[in-house]
């Protein structure tokens, strides 16, 4: 299976960090290859940042604050949550059948 190309300027409905749900955004850099290396959310101008197809960094434009972290609370990759001795968060990975998340700082 081919894996799909992009190009500057195409739109992709992706979890976007700022917003907390799936957002439109517009394609700002690709790889060589036709991967993804950043993107912009359409509604709050989140720019999030991949290598090798991973999200690896988000800057926030005009978004929201991330909303406080709470155990008893299911999240999803890209969320984004704010923990009161880690600081700023973001699932990264969902492993649901564990009941664990990934979170990077």
């Amino acid at each position: 299976m081919k894996a799909e190309k992009y190009a500057v300027g195409d739109s992709i409905t992706m979890m976007c960090s700022g917003c907390d749900v799936e957002q439109p955004h517009t394609i700002e850099t690709v790889t060589k290859l036709g991967k993804i290396s950043k993107a912009t959310c359409d509604t709050c101008e989140a720019a999030s940042t991949f290598n090798r197809g991973v999200k690896t960094s988000v800057a926030v434009g005009k978004a929201k604050a991330a909303s406080p972290y709470d155990r008893t609370r299911k999240y999803k990759k890209g969320q984004a949550m704010t923990h009161s001795v880690f600081g700023h968060g973001e699932v990264t990975a969902d492993r649901s059948s564990e009941d664990r998340r990934t979170i990077r700082r």
